[in-house]
């Protein structure tokens, strides 16, 4: 059988050896005669996939020993309300930066529950370039700063981490599309939230990690599911939690320390994403509209010169197993999502196919 190169923004591709592991323990876990999938989340064996998932996890991101791991359900969507229900502490307002639409959702959403400071916006050159720690306006007495270090739709993506006003206010970032695929400093951020299904695993699971002492003191009528201390006092197991799904993500772990961690996932994801803005620059049939200070390592947009011509770009590509390259239905065009799984060869493939069609019908 022959693989696909996967470029989807999410569900993405998975690692093949990750996929290879599991199909051989689909059946039978070590010997317990049990799918992974059917097992009691108590369970010793259960426990010790979740304990060493995290333990992982804890290595890979060097993650303080003062900061909770959870592995939680709801996507990063349910973080949108969740921050905001654990992080203002009683006071009113809180920080957020727009860069696209995600932040977007996030602002939405935050709303809900207090007075939304939008501190700087992309919206001013149609989210083509992030704003810089210069332009932002922040309050002081915000609960806390959030922002969204790569948008996953427009493709536009931090090069510098936003500081907050004061120390004493908790940076909190969605980190859905980048995490993993370079080292970060942790103990900068307050909180981090990812949806799996980009750079961790299949969906149905979302990683948290949050300083200890921002536990506690949710608002009044809070759920009990939406309580990160809750889900903290229980190893997040209070219900039962996304098993396979956290399983899958404890390979995917595994697998990038076997690449040599983060810092060899950084070279890695820059070369491929050198590789392909370098392919887009040097054609005049492609282009990408994200300033160059500005752009994402894991989602590259692009359009053709004539739009007449994607339907057939897209029939062509797949022809070649370069499949889910359409672009988001808001924006149109293409996008090439090369998360840390995506080989190199992957976006070899894509760079060659993007200068044969073009060479046909540019």
């Amino acid at each position: 059988m022959t693989r696909a190169f996967n470029f989807s923004a999410g569900p993405a591709i998975l690692p093949a050896e990750v996929l290879q592991q599991a199909q051989q323990e689909m059946v039978d876990w070590r010997g317990t005669g049990m799918s992974v999938m059917e097992m009691s989340h108590r369970s010793k064996e259960y426990m010790s996939i979740a304990a060493q998932a995290e333990a992982d996890l804890r290595e890979l991101m060097a993650i303080p020993a003062n900061y909770k791991v959870l592995f939680l359900q709801g996507g990063a969507s349910s973080q949108f309300a969740m921050v905001p229900m654990n992080l203002l502490r009683g006071k009113q307002g809180a920080d957020y930066i727009n860069t696209g639409i995600w932040s977007q959702k996030a602002i939405d959403e935050a709303s809900r529950y207090c007075t939304v400071n939008v501190a700087a916006s992309a919206e001013s050159n149609g989210f083509s370039r992030v704003p810089g720690q210069e332009a932002l306006q922040l309050k002081g007495d915000a609960a806390y700063l959030h922002y969204i270090p790569n948008e996953t739709i427009g493709g536009l993506e931090f090069s510098y981490i936003p500081q907050p006003l004061s120390s004493d206010t908790p940076l909190v970032a969605d980190l859905s599309s980048t995490i993993l695929s370079r080292p970060l400093d942790v103990s900068q951020f307050g909180l981090i939230y990812a949806g799996a299904q980009k750079n961790i695993g299949p969906a149905g699971l979302t990683v948290v990690i949050v300083r200890e002492e921002l536990l506690g003191n949710t608002l009044p009528g809070t759920p009990t599911m939406f309580d990160y201390k809750v889900h903290a006092d229980n190893d997040s197991m209070y219900n039962t939690p996304a098993t396979y799904s956290w399983y899958l993500a404890g390979l995917v772990f595994d697998w990038v320390k076997k690449q040599g961690g983060l810092v060899a996932m950084a070279e890695i994801n820059q070369r491929k994403a050198a590789k392909l803005y370098a392919a887009i620059d040097g054609s005049e049939f492609y282009s990408n509209p994200i300033h160059v200070d500005s752009r994402s390592w894991m989602n590259v947009p692009f359009t053709l010169a004539d739009s007449n011509l994607d339907a057939l770009f897209l029939k062509e590509a797949a022809e070649q197993q370069l499949t889910t390259l359409k672009g988001h239905r808001l924006l149109g065009g293409m996008r090439a999502s090369i998360y840390n799984a995506m080989p190199e060869a992957g976006v070899d493939a894509l760079i060659s196919f993007m200068a044969d069609f073009e060479k046909r019908y540019g």
